[in-house]
């Protein structure tokens, strides 16, 4: 994949995030929605980084299963049931993200919202891929 990350000077700096992503490839690979679940099916971590980086985790390795890599992320959504509580450990998540993912930052949203389908779940991520 070829990706142009686009932030017009018109716009605010991005901070983790780009405004745009022009990508080119051969193939779409869509993400499901990937919380903090360990391979027997349950939520692990009691904080909202600890499940950043689990669910972070899961996302890369169906990316990667997929033949994917982080830089071949387009677009990724992130669920927060607590947006006040993602904003105070914005910078602690953009480490965990650099370290997972790199500095290739796709486009991005946080949506806050009411519970997610496993109620200890505190954030989800889903997105999609642009494969070679």
């Amino acid at each position: 994949m070829t990706a142009e990350r686009v932030n017009p000077p018109e716009l605010s700096p991005p901070t983790g995030f780009s405004h745009a992503v022009v990508a080119t490839g051969s193939r779409l690979l869509f993400l499901a929605g990937q919380t903090a679940l360990d391979a027997d099916g349950e939520v692990v971590g009691d904080t909202l980084p600890e499940q950043f980086e689990r669910a972070l985790g899961n996302l890369l390795t169906a990316l990667r299963a997929a033949g994917g890599a982080p830089a071949d992320l387009a677009r990724v959504t992130v669920y927060a049931t607590d947006i006040a509580a993602y904003r105070a450990h914005a910078p602690r998540l953009g480490r965990i993200w650099r370290e997972s993912a790199g500095r290739d930052y796709p486009a991005m949203a946080v949506v806050q919202v009411v519970r997610l389908w496993d109620e200890r779940a505190l954030v989800e991520l889903d997105g999609f891929a642009v494969l070679p």
